[in-house]
């Protein structure tokens, strides 16, 4: 396969200069979809076809939020108040329903109050977000449409059999410059940011990618949405040949739960911690190649416990298709709906062993008591949460760390001021362990003139004292 990719330009170069590249064989590929080009002609054949058939299906999509900013001049030396400042955020989008409805990455609408969309034919419309989801970066809009008026959409793409090196074209609105086509081919397939993780498996392309092109359509050659174009790695903030999109399959799950009238994409969960196979545990196993994921706990009851999943197993692929690493078998699950069976191959012993796990969302026990904290404390303002299996796969967090209340939100209050995020696990407050939400409130309804809090945040435990 590589040497015949190599050949690309070389073929090219000798049809333009002798007969002699005319009478040779045309190379194929082992598809048969899948043609070389074999002379110069071939080579300046027009994407213009496709284009025009998905290209009226990608939109601008422009919003607006409010930012709170402290001059930093000031805030050096502890005074100065915040100030409200309202700041823009431009990006793509692609009609996916003729009555106006549109995906997008949740990054270019998030926490948008305005949020605009301009079509192809330059007319706007105020969309309203039907779901948007921070863990797949994918937000659904939907925008009013005149009676009777059907908008142009591009199909969500159901193939399974795309390859590295098929051919594809980036649409989008970058810098805000207008609708924008560029083309490359799929660099690589299931590429994770965290291979012990579930952050998505990504296409990578090397078509060019910048800033407003985020929530845009990355198109195959038969005019179909392959995934939507998510971010970049560039030193320059602008494109360097290293883009990636969110898969359709995960794309045609978030649109069909918002279409279901869900706010929430539920995600079935293994119920096993994983961890990747590496070099030194392939050769401490006996493994012939570092690629799969192990079993390194079992969460009791859970249906990777019920299907047979045993501590120390390990996951070789799932429906048929190889597991490369524990991001690539969290995906694969996570992709499936809840009440699906999914079929795993573990290695146990030496032995390859066919199981069947059901699709089931995380288990939700305790129960999330949400409560927003008030009174004179280190946390008034915040909103928190019991932690659990379920709310810790809706944040991507460890779901087997220990008890915790979890930070969901701060709005304007002390918690706001003294530096509390969303995503902080509070631990301890004043000496005294916090594990659940009624731990919490109990521990913050007395007021006291010093409080000693605990805190996990990214995995790192910080403690602080505040006085009131």
């Amino acid at each position: 396969m590589r040497a015949q990719r190599l050949l690309i330009p070389t073929l090219a170069l000798l049809a333009s200069a002798a007969p002699l590249a005319a009478a040779r064989a045309e190379p194929t590929l082992p598809d048969a979809g899948r043609v070389v080009p074999a002379s110069a002609t071939a080579m300046k054949q027009s994407f213009a076809t496709v284009v025009k058939r998905a290209a009226p299906a990608v939109v601008n999509i422009s919003s607006k939020r409010t930012v709170r900013q402290q001059d930093p001049f000031w805030q050096m030396f502890g005074i100065g108040a915040p100030r409200n400042r309202i700041e823009g955020s431009l990006g793509s989008g692609v009609i996916v329903r003729a009555d106006g409805v549109i995906v997008t990455n949740n990054h270019v609408i998030e926490h948008g109050t305005d949020i605009t969309v301009s079509l192809a034919d330059r007319r706007e419309f105020q969309a309203k977000v039907l779901l948007a989801d921070a863990r797949t970066d994918l937000a659904i809009l939907k925008i009013d449409l005149p009676a009777g008026e059907k908008l142009p959409t591009m199909a969500i793409g159901d193939r399974s059999d795309i390859e590295v090196g098929d051919l594809v074209l980036a649409i989008g609105d970058p810098f805000g410059v207008g609708q924008t086509v560029t083309n490359g081919i799929i660099s690589a397939k299931n590429r994770t940011a965290n291979p012990d993780g579930d952050a998505g498996a990504y296409i990578q392309t090397d078509a060019a990618i910048n800033p407003g092109n985020s929530g845009g359509a990355l198109v195959g050659m038969d005019g179909d949405l392959i995934g939507v174009n998510s971010f970049i790695y560039s030193q320059s903030g602008q494109s360097s040949g290293i883009g990636f999109a969110i898969p359709a399959a995960v794309v045609r799950r978030v649109v069909e739960t918002a279409m279901n009238g869900g706010h929430t994409v539920v995600r079935p969960w293994f119920g096993a911690r994983l961890q990747s196979v590496t070099p030194e545990i392939a050769k401490t196993m006996g493994l012939a190649t570092p690629s799969g994921a192990v079993v390194a706990d079992v969460w009791p009851g859970g249906a990777a416990a019920r299907a047979g999943v045993k501590q120390g197993d390990v996951v070789t692929s799932v429906d048929g298709e190889p597991v490369v690493d524990a991001a690539a078998l969290n995906y694969a699950v996570g992709n499936h709906r809840p009440g699906e069976t999914v079929r795993v191959s573990v290695r146990r012993d030496k032995a390859e062993r066919a199981l069947s796990v059901a699709a089931e969302a995380a288990p939700a026990t305790p129960a999330r008591d949400e409560k927003v904290i008030d009174g004179r404390n280190p946390f008034q303002g915040a909103t928190v949460v019991n932690l659990s299996p379920a709310v810790a796969e809706e944040v991507g967090i460890d779901p087997f760390g220990r008890a915790g209340v979890l930070v969901t939100k701060t709005a304007a209050g002390v918690a706001q001021q003294v530096g509390v995020q969303p995503g902080d696990i509070i631990r301890a407050v004043n000496g005294r362990d916090i594990k659940s939400v009624t731990d919490l409130t109990s521990a913050v309804v007395a007021p006291a003139p010093v409080w000693q809090v605990t805190i996990e945040r990214n995995g790192r435990q910080l403690t602080a004292t505040f006085r009131t």
